[in-house]
């Protein structure tokens, strides 16, 4: 089975086999990469707070064909090491004083990626006899010979073998998640900062609940509610396939600890869609591939969830619409094997050359995109918990920005027309900002119990605290 690492560096692709533990990913890990250092061990949470242990196998820790694990890593000691030949070159770690020398064995592809003796990472070809090696010698495309995996093979092994690269196309009737209901203001404000910036690309995380889809207590389908928006640092490129750049997430530790604390998980992303866009095209490749990603995270693997993609776009017209989509489990299991590409063309998803992809009893080179997708039904509603009102992270062009003069601004409404201190301290992305300035360990449990609690009221001395340090003379 595969088994995706996500590290502060990037995504690690590892096949195990379906008895495997964490130590045979390591293990995997550093075939390619021999001398990782890692900052934290593999863990199920993208905080990096919940490891894995070490003496269970994957399965019996919940993770199966298609499952994200997460790992910070010291970035520096993570590059693809090997060399045409045996030799000898130097690895740098953090600095110069921890440079260290290895002996690199050779490969058989036509190019890898080399450490040169100054550190400097090339591409070399690979020396060696042609017709015993290479891409074109595998039973596939990229992959090994029959030979050198096994000396022989019977015709239903072999079938086996290959069918596990083919991929019988099929359309899902509907999707997994029944419906969605959006937070109108956080909604709203997502919108109209997507539009001051021209409508070019943005995107952002969805964080509530998933519930069952009516209130019959036999419900199993399930539907997704919003209560927050959170907006990662990034910056729009044009020359991305996705449209824009993710910058590197100093809070996401940060973020997932104060969701949980709340109560809260991810559920959903939403972003904003470029109004040029070619005519009936919904979302592009790299949209199909990155929804399927996060729907893979969300359900741990191949399974059903109902995360869910929020599009915003504006019409012709001038009009902005907002639409809900799954990904197909299928697509996802391709994305999972790294079965879909992005090529030339955005409308549709290119099949990689190791796999086959048959619609129709035909071999497809590519699939158009709208053939993954499942409309999901939207609802509104307003959260009964949390407000939107204190000024997001990470917006380089919004006319406020976090900070404790925003903080007074908006916890001295305590009092006027309805509001409480706790109604103006319940605000997702104010939360957040105040970890910054309180411990997250200590004093933000508190503070978010009382905000998801209102039977548990917060400690006056809290509300005191936080009043100074908005520079209040008083919070209520």
């Amino acid at each position: 089975m595969i088994i995706r690492v996500r590290s502060n560096v990037g995504i690690w692709r590892v096949t195990v086999s379906d008895t495997a533990s964490p130590d045979d990913i390591l293990t995997s890990i550093q075939e390619s990469r021999p001398h990782v250092a890692y900052e934290t061990p593999l863990c199920s949470d993208p905080a990096c707070q919940i490891p894995l242990d070490m003496n269970q196998s994957l399965a019996a820790q919940n993770l199966k064909h298609g499952s994200m694990i997460y790992c910070k890593v010291d970035p520096s000691t993570c590059v693809e090491v090997s060399a045409p030949s045996d030799s000898t070159t130097t690895v740098p770690g953090g600095d110069e004083t921890t440079a260290r020398t290895t002996t690199v064995p050779a490969s058989s592809g036509n190019v890898k990626r080399v450490i040169d003796a100054d550190g400097r990472i090339k591409l070399v070809p690979i020396e060696g006899d042609a017709s015993n090696s290479g891409p074109d010698r595998g039973f596939r495309k990229g992959m090994m010979a029959l030979r050198d995996i096994k000396k022989a093979w019977t015709l239903n092994e072999f079938v086996a073998l290959d069918s596990q690269f083919e991929f019988k196309l099929q359309r899902q009737p509907e999707s997994i998640c029944q419906k969605v209901s959006l937070d109108i203001p956080s909604t709203a404000q997502f919108q109209a900062y997507w539009q001051r910036l021209s409508c070019t690309k943005r995107f952002g995380i969805l964080y509530g609940h998933f519930l069952p889809a009516s209130n019959d207590p036999k419900e199993t389908k399930q539907m997704v509610k919003v209560e927050a928006i959170y907006e990662p640092p990034q910056r729009p490129d044009q020359d991305a396939a996705e449209g824009f750049e993710q910058l590197e997430e100093p809070l996401e530790s940060t973020v997932e600890q104060i969701a949980n604390l709340c109560g809260l998980k991810k559920v959903g992303w939403i972003f904003g869609h470029e109004a040029n866009r070619r005519q009936g095209m919904t979302m592009t490749a790299a949209e199909i591939i990155m929804a399927a990603e996060f729907q893979l995270e969300a359900a741990g693997g191949v399974e059903e969830t109902p995360f869910c993609t929020i599009k915003v776009t504006k019409g012709e017209d001038g009009n902005v619409s907002v639409e809900a989509f799954q990904v197909s489990q299928q697509c996802m299991a391709m994305v999972a094997e790294e079965a879909l590409e992005i090529g030339l063309d955005e409308s549709v998803c290119q099949v990689n050359e190791t796999f086959t992809a048959i619609q129709e009893g035909k071999e497809s080179k590519t699939v158009e995109n709208s053939f993954f997708l499942t409309v999901v039904p939207i609802v509104q509603h307003t959260s009964e918990t949390f407000i939107s009102q204190f000024p997001k992270l990470n917006r380089d062009h919004d006319t406020s920005i976090p900070s404790k003069d925003e903080l007074k601004k908006q916890l001295s409404k305590s009092g006027t027309q309805g509001w409480t201190f706790m109604d103006l301290l319940s605000d997702f992305n104010l939360l957040i900002y105040l970890s910054s300035i309180l411990d997250i360990n200590t004093d933000m449990p508190k503070i978010c119990h009382s905000v998801v609690n209102r039977e548990i009221p917060l400690e006056e001395g809290y509300k005191i605290i936080i009043a100074s340090i908005a520079g209040m003379d008083s919070a209520y």
